[in-house]
């Protein structure tokens, strides 16, 4: 990647994925609708979903990492994109989310599907209404390395058209769905500790 020295020197105070994850804590939330490239993050210092996930893969590639992400569906709901990363055989999680309970896992889960389901219970809208429904498989960005996706300043919207064209894995059955509770209001306010109101999905009334 065509990084400048400056951000070459940024990136290396990110030396594992716990610090990209603080990273994406410390910066805004962008709340418009625009997919800029890690290098933008870095410089505008806000993120929104997407862009922090494009974010912590790239600061992941710098660091050894294979710049992988995943894409998360949902129903009355934003879509969430988390990049992942792998070690010792196990699967782990950077996220840019406005509600806490979404972002970073630690690399214990075996397989993705045991890592994304990790989010199912703390996955919902402003209702309450638990709306997770499938996932893409890993994403290797590398795929676009020859259109510099991380140091561009082209709107990044052709990946995001990439990986929602990829097969979804459903989390469960439509019977099962049919029998999900509203998520607590302890688990509400918990989830939407320090978040700001930008970036929140409101459901239609």
């Amino acid at each position: 990647m065509d990084w400048n020295k400056e951000e070459i020197k940024q990136l290396k105070t990110l030396g594992n994925p716990d610090k990209i994850q603080s990273f994406l804590d410390s910066i805004d939330y962008n709340p418009n609708y625009e997919c800029r490239s890690p290098r933008l993050v870095m410089k505008k210092r806000s993120a929104h979903c997407f862009e922090g996930a494009l974010f912590a893969a790239a600061a992941l590639q710098f660091i050894g990492y294979k710049p992988l992400i995943i894409d998360m569906k949902a129903v009355n709901d934003d879509d969430h994109v988390i990049a992942v990363f792998k070690e010792n055989g196990r699967w782990g999680a950077v996220a840019k989310s406005n509600f806490t309970s979404l972002r970073y896992r630690e690399p214990v889960y075996k397989s993705v599907r045991e890592l994304i389901m990790s989010y199912f219970d703390f996955f919902f809208n402003t209702d309450g209404f638990k709306s997770l429904r499938s996932y893409s498989r890993p994403f290797d960005l590398t795929f676009f390395d020859s259109r510099n996706w991380a140091t561009t300043d082209e709107d990044l919207e052709y990946i995001g058209d990439k990986i929602e064209s990829l097969h979804h894995y459903p989390v469960a059955t439509k019977g099962m769905i049919s029998k999900l509770y509203i998520a607590s209001d302890t688990m509400m306010k918990a989830g939407l500790l320090g978040s700001k109101p930008e970036g929140l999905f409101k459901p239609k009334k």
